[in-house]
């Protein structure tokens, strides 16, 4: 069977192309074009029945929230409780991170759950399942484990990986001569950079990529190219690691299209505001406008217990200048575990940057929802303005808590409304 990359190439429709296509109110042969060129991909394995979302070029901006257990906090009922709130509030996606607990379970009960695409690292279950967690000083996981876990989670039915290939011998060596303050945030890239420091060898991801190319074409899994040298600081953006991991990323998107793979290609953790435009589309030009999958960006380093504010408004401006999906981030970013009310408030945050650079872009579904809102608000019709919000089961109980429950004004303004006052002067 062919990718949906291969079919796109020949120009065929495939049902999951209409899916998507239905799903975001465009046509099924653009969907098909985009994929093609490489802007788009589905993220659907063979072996996942879910229905079909697209990521890229002109389309809604997509999010996606991260669930899994730890060594420290470990229940799957919490983590499938997890993915039910998330998807409740809008998710596109979920990713499985899970380190703690029965690892093969989770993601089997995740996929069997979840009606979205699903995601995982695999590396992270390789070196979690050792139990080392990579704290042994002598712990080197085995890259032929490594290939195996793709391909079991691959079999299983994951729609696409995060795989750090281009954490390599030469996009590391900057890290010797150009000091960062914060080092290496990404867990996979960490794990990436001990690999080749202990063994002097390459990453195998890089040098056997030929061999994950051919795992993910067999099942049409979507590769998205971990960004291992991401910057988890602002002082950190933008330097020598980060753009050395880029331009080896962009060479990595070219050679998995060339064999039929759909690819995305992922951002930065940390950046200051008025670096973000220019990074997306520096981003864009080298990776060949291969869809850009951002964490936040958060765009201070002191937001903890709000970094879902800092991500959304790094977020909002990513999708604007080319970000096409947003990975969320919660209140206990950089604190804890995520619980369930932080999965909610994160989805919650990353729709709202999703929705607003929507809009920014002009697309028409983003638009109308707006316009539809307005048009209500100003006819007082609640019932009408809670149908176009994007958390209208918040905003009807703040109305109904209140002393105006039954009034057609909120408690505001009260009778001083400022639309019942020009509405009134103009008849």
């Amino acid at each position: 069977m062919n990718t949906q990359l291969q079919y796109a190439a020949k120009g065929i429709v495939t049902p999951e192309m209409e899916q998507a296509a239905l799903h975001d109110g465009v046509s099924p042969t653009w969907i098909c074009s985009q994929i093609a060129s490489g802007r788009c991909v589905i993220p659907k394995n063979k072996n996942h029945n879910i229905k079909a979302r697209a990521i890229g070029d002109g389309l809604p901006t997509k999010i996606n929230a991260n669930i899994g257990t730890s060594g420290k906090h470990c229940s799957i009922n919490e983590e499938l409780e997890k993915l039910k709130i998330a998807t409740k509030y809008g998710a596109d996606s979920i990713m499985d991170l899970s380190t703690g607990g029965d690892l093969f379970l989770i993601l089997s009960e995740v996929l069997k759950n979840s009606p979205v695409m699903v995601g995982t690292v695999p590396i992270y279950t390789v070196v979690a399942r050792k139990g080392e967690l990579g704290l042994s000083d002598e712990f080197i996981f085995d890259p032929e484990e490594l290939f195996h876990e793709i391909e079991e989670q691959a079999k299983l039915g994951v729609d696409f990986m995060t795989l750090h290939c281009a954490v390599t011998r030469d996009s590391i060596r900057y890290l010797q001569t150009h000091k960062r303050v914060t080092g290496i945030v990404s867990r996979g890239g960490s794990l990436i950079y001990r690999y080749i420091k202990q063994t002097g060898k390459e990453n195998p991801l890089y040098e056997q990529y030929d061999r994950v190319l051919e795992i993910c074409q067999r099942y049409d899994v979507t590769i998205s190219l971990g960004d291992g040298l991401r910057p988890g600081s602002g002082a950190d953006a933008n330097d020598h690691s980060q753009i050395e991991e880029l331009l080896i990323q962009g060479d990595l998107v070219r050679r998995a299209q060339e064999k039929g793979v759909q690819v995305m290609v992922e951002g930065p953790g940390h950046m200051p505001l008025n670096q973000i435009e220019a990074n997306m589309k520096l981003m864009k030009r080298i990776c060949y406008g291969a869809p850009l999958y951002v964490l936040g960006p958060l765009t201070t380093d002191a937001a903890a217990g709000y970094d879902h504010i800092a991500g959304a408004i790094g977020g909002a401006i990513a999708a604007t200048h080319g970000a096409n999906f947003l990975c969320y981030v919660t209140p206990a970013e950089h604190l804890c575990l995520p619980n369930i009310d932080d999965v909610k408030q994160g989805v919650i945050a990353s729709r709202i940057a999703a929705h607003s650079a929507d809009i920014a872009n002009g697309l028409p579904l983003a638009t109308l929802n707006d316009l539809n809102l307005s048009r209500a608000r100003y006819e007082l019709n609640w019932n009408e303005m809670f149908k176009y919000m994007i958390d209208p089961e918040n905003a009807r109980k703040r109305k109904n808590d209140s002393e105006s429950e039954k009034d057609d004004y909120c408690t505001m303004c009260g009778e001083l409304c400022a639309m019942k006052t020009y509405k009134n002067s103009r008849n």
